[in-house]
Parts: structure tokens; C-alpha cells; sequence
């Protein structure tokens, strides 16, 4: 029966052109509505393909480190090794509101113990926030909680910009004082 309607089409002269073949109607929604392939292809705006180069496979995530710049350069065996031989590492941010210090474990970045003159409990009992005193005290709450924690030891590198003196060692010294041992990495 398809193939008496089709030939009846054929025969009531409703013909389509596509190029040079002719085609009954009937099949013209089938042929020139979307056959999956674009007529013509896309020009980018400068006039050359841009983008076919790009790996585009996953387009929304980002890469979290850097790239090296030659992967086949050599790490050193204490490169490897320092980040489970010293596990854990000091850090001091000091701004001109207050101080916070804070150990954290390098292998799995998880802050152990955790102080600042900005918190409550310690906000209330300064009178000062960011002075040398703070510093000291900041320091003597780190060891009793990096001790609750079962911390003894820590390594400290001093940030670029951040001379080791003043507020800094204030804060180190008292941690020395108190039973942590900090190992000072200066360049």
C-alpha cells in the first residue's frame, strides 16, 4: 500500500529539486529537513580554524596544578621523601587586626590545630589583637592543641615577603617554649 501512495505522488507531478536530482514530495522532509550534517561549515571569526587543536573532551574542569615545564626533570629523593619525613608544617599569617597560626599535615592538607586572635574565646580575654602579646599567647593555645592532637614537631618556612623577627618569632619562640619543636627553614 506505502508503495502505491508513493508511486501516486510520483504520478501527481508534486516534485521537489535538490541540486540537479529531482525528488517526489514525499521524500523531501526526509531529505532536506536535517539529515545530521551542516550544509556549510562553520567559519570563525579570524578566518582560520581557532579551536581544533583544543582538547575539548572535558570542557568544564580545570586542571588543579601546574603543568611542569619539562615532566622529565629529576625530583630528588628528599624532594620526595620530605613531605612524609616532616609531616607536618607551621603556618603564621599576621595581618594589622590580628594573628592566626595554624599546623597543618602536608600529605593530606588537613589543619591538626588551629589559633587566632580572631576567634571568640581568645578575642575576649587580649587587649590587643595583633600586638607581640597576642602573638605569644597564640602561640602557648597552637602547642596545647597541636599536643591534644599528638604534635610534637613541626617545620616552619617563612612566606617571600615575611622577615623572620618580630611578631613571627614571637609567635615561633613560644611555641618552642611550650614543647612543640619547630625546625626554621630561612634561605
Amino acid at each position: 500500500m506505502l508503495k502505491q501512495i508513493i508511486g501516486g505522488t510520483c504520478r501527481t507531478s508534486a516534485y521537489a529539486f535538490e541540486g540537479n536530482r529531482v525528488l517526489p514530495s514525499i521524500y523531501v522532509p526526509s531529505c532536506l529537513f536535517h539529515n545530521g550534517r551542516a550544509h556549510m561549515a562553520p567559519r570563525s571569526f579570524f578566518g582560520v580554524e581557532d579551536f581544533l587543536d583544543d582538547d575539548n573532551s572535558r570542557p568544564y574542569t580545570y586542571q588543579k596544578g601546574k603543568k611542569s615545564k619539562n615532566p622529565n626533570k629529576h625530583i630528588s629523593f628528599k624532594q620526595r621523601t620530605i613531605a612524609y619525613m616532616e609531616p607536618f608544617t607551621l603556618d603564621v599569617f599576621i595581618s594589622k587586626r590580628f594573628v592566626s597560626a595554624s599546623l597543618t599535615h602536608r600529605v593530606t592538607s588537613k589543619q591538626v590545630a588551629v589559633a587566632g586572635t580572631n576567634s571568640k574565646d581568645i578575642k575576649a580575654v587580649l587587649r590587643s589583637r595583633s600586638d607581640i602579646p597576642a602573638c605569644i599567647s597564640i602561640g602557648k593555645i597552637l602547642s596545647e592543641r597541636a599536643r591534644e592532637a599528638d604534635v610534637y614537631t613541626a617545620s616552619y618556612t617563612p612566606r617571600e615577603r615575611d622577615k623572620f623577627e618580630g611578631k613571627i618569632r614571637a609567635v615561633v619562640q613560644s611555641l618552642i617554649d611550650n614543647g612543640i619543636d619547630i625546625k626554621v627553614y630561612l634561605d
